[in-house]
């Protein structure tokens, strides 16, 4: 243990500021750098701060946030959840810690270090002379419990630790002095607790995002969540689904055919979400979305559904190539393309609602897109939506055909084979 030689650093106020930080649910990285610049501001000789954490998003499984004081922002990092099973990810300090119970972690970087890490290189590379980390466990028993199964060599036996992961460095030629960074480790359970209250938040919206849609989850969480809470808007309805799944459905081993939906859906997906769409669920084999038109002018943005549907008429051939070269299955797809009014909002039972969209307009919808086999086409656009983008369009007219529930014969339009 080193001895103090450093005078005590004045923390009085940090408490105060991270829970002032916490419950204004400032962003992870401003709270970190708030955290880190304090600690700097009071003689504390940090050169670099590493916060990691686990989340809850589709994508990555964790992330680590690095502060230097010397860069402007904090450097982001998003971590794929396969990074848990790399070689790197195994000769880490914090996979280290969690997987023994070990809290702390103190080393030397500029003389025997003991174990090698694989981040101790690139901190050398910086100058670095020490390095320390910590961890706010969620559960301390669950430390505890681990700690003792490492010590009789049963850890494997058990669950990771989980918690909030705190690293910091120095580049002082005698690293840190002992006791100041006692007071620094004082401090991280408050900072832990600001971080999870902004976290949980985080995940609430990535869960509510990744179900919901981009819009619709932003309205969930900032308080459309009564059943009935719904608003008319103009909106343009793309409803889309996949020919022939059903016939697939029954041959196909299971874990065969998801793969395959979940291939087919993110086609489908990906032209609406780049040109400004929402997709508000997944229907089976298909997939209803929406463009917002409140308050915009339309001819733009059914421009730019129309591009997304020209986009998917042309990137869904190619992706079956690749299928059929690959010996797998393929199908195509049939997409109406329709504009109106609809009701927006939380409907369904008083304890399990569904955020979406209703009305005549989306009924149309539906009764346009059972049209696209018989009529031969992959997307079918209605007059109300061509009306919309102007003279410069230049989409084939076919004429006017009866919709089921519908009064009149409707025109009915179609991108260029």
């Amino acid at each position: 243990m080193r001895t103090s030689e450093a005078p005590p650093l004045d923390l009085s106020d940090l408490p105060q500021q991270i829970v002032e930080r916490g419950m204004l649910g400032l962003p992870l990285d401003a709270q970190l750098t708030g955290f880190c610049q304090h600690l700097l501001n009071a003689g504390f000789p940090i050169k670099r701060g590493l916060l990691g954490t686990h989340t809850l998003h589709p994508h990555y499984g964790a992330q680590t946030m690095v502060w230097r004081p010397s860069v402007g922002a904090v450097d982001y990092q998003p971590r794929a959840r396969s990074v848990l099973g790399t070689a790197e990810y195994l000769r880490s300090p914090i996979h280290a810690m969690r997987t023994t119970g070990a809290l702390q972690l103190r080393r030397r970087l500029d003389g025997d270090a003991g174990e090698e890490f694989n981040n101790f290189p690139e901190l050398r590379a910086e100058g670095l002379t020490e390095y320390t980390a910590r961890i706010v466990p969620y559960d301390s028993a669950h430390a505890r419990a681990l700690a003792l199964a490492a010590q009789e060599g049963e850890a494997a036996a058990l669950e990771p630790l989980d918690g909030i992961f705190f690293s910091c460095s120095t580049d002082m030629p005698k690293g840190f002095d002992s006791a100041q960074l006692q007071q620094v480790w004082d401090m991280l359970p408050y900072l832990a607790l600001a971080l999870k209250a902004r976290m949980t938040t985080d995940v609430a919206y990535n869960v509510v995002e990744t179900y919901l849609g981009r819009d619709a989850g932003r309205r969930v969480l900032t308080g459309a969540i009564e059943r009935g809470s719904v608003e008319t808007i103009r909106a343009v309805i793309w409803l889309c689904d996949l020919r022939g799944f059903t016939q697939l459905a029954d041959t196909l081993p299971r874990a065969q055919l998801v793969e395959m939906l979940d291939d087919y859906l993110e086609q489908m997906a990906q032209p609406v979400q780049a040109h400004g769409g929402q997709v508000l669920k997944f229907m089976g084999d298909g997939l209803l979305a929406t463009f917002d038109l409140t308050d915009r002018d339309p001819a733009p943005i059914c421009r730019e559904a129309l591009e997304a549907a020209a986009k998917l008429q042309t990137n869904l051939p190619r992706f079956n190539r690749t299928r059929e070269a690959a010996d797998q299955p393929t199908t195509g797809f049939g997409l109406a393309l329709h504009l109106g009014e609809v009701l927006y909002g939380n409907i369904g039972a008083s304890d399990r609602l569904d955020f979406t969209v209703v009305g005549p307009a989306v009924n149309e919808s539906s009764r346009i897109q059972a049209l696209c086999r018989p009529l031969g086409r992959e997307v079918l656009i209605s007059k109300t939506f061509q009306s919309m983008l102007g003279s410069a369009n230049a989409l084939q007219s076919l004429g006017a055909h009866s919709l089921r529930g519908v009064s009149e014969p409707q025109e009915l339009f179609s991108l260029a084979p």
